[in-house]
């Protein structure tokens, strides 16, 4: 009997539907996606490798899988506080129509807006009064996962890929792991700042690593030393 314990690496296959309603907003698998007609051509369907308790799933719902059985399904319910949070009246907003007439919206019920680098919903319409919803879509919503927990991944250099995947959208190919470093080629030059922050995750989930190497294009690299605080 495998169980499932924080910071281990598994692989799911999942779906999460609304609770009462069985409408998907979220799978793995493309011919859910498309039976629901949520399917993005952007989006890699297949199944995903997560590190247990490190929130790389909405919600609590990584913690929901502690305890949990390896090569087993699941269906996990989450109430609101639990997924996307509860609707938050501070998040419902009065917008002038100027701000509209700005960027050139004509503003309608149910239109989806940017506004201050801020996605919201246009609630109501009334002469120059606009309401805008900045909560998330399924705010105040629960929600239902069925979750397959495929197998634990053990070798640290899948592990290393995987995480590479969710930070950077980096392809595995691109990735080596070697006596403690992990070598990758970035087409785009990654912040000293930003590679100190992967180093310090990277090493409190996968301790063997002890570095991190980013080679670009032009051949220049930036090397995070574990550490070396002259880095």
């Amino acid at each position: 009997m495998d169980k499932i314990q924080e910071k281990d690496f598994i692989e799911i296959e999942y779906t999460g539907r609304l609770k009462g309603e069985g409408f998907v907003f979220d799978t793995t698998d493309s011919k859910e996606a498309k039976k629901a007609g949520i399917f993005n051509e952007k989006i890699d369907y297949a199944p995903a490798i997560i590190c247990v308790g490190e929130s790389q799933l909405i919600g609590m719902l990584d913690k929901k899988l502690i305890g949990k059985e390896v090569s087993k399904e699941y269906k996990i319910e989450l109430v609101s506080e639990e997924a996307f949070g509860n609707k938050d009246s501070k998040l419902l907003k009065l917008i002038p129509v100027s701000v509209f007439k700005k960027q050139k919206i004509n503003p309608a019920p149910g239109m989806r807006v940017n506004i201050d680098n801020a996605y919201g919903i246009i609630r109501t319409v009334t002469g120059g009064r606009i309401f805008v919803d900045f909560n998330h879509p399924l705010a105040g919503r629960e929600v239902i996962y069925s979750i397959k927990i495929n197998r634990k991944v053990e070798h640290d250099e899948e592990k290393v890929k995987a995480l590479m995947k969710l930070e950077l959208g980096i392809k595995p190919e691109h990735i080596s792991l070697k006596n403690g470093e992990i070598s990758v080629d970035s087409k785009i030059e990654i912040p000293d700042e930003f590679a100190d922050m992967l180093k310090q995750r990277f090493s409190e989930m996968i301790p063997s690593v002890k570095s991190i190497k980013f080679a670009f294009k032009n051949k220049e690299t930036s090397k995070a030393n574990l550490g070396n605080k002259n880095v």
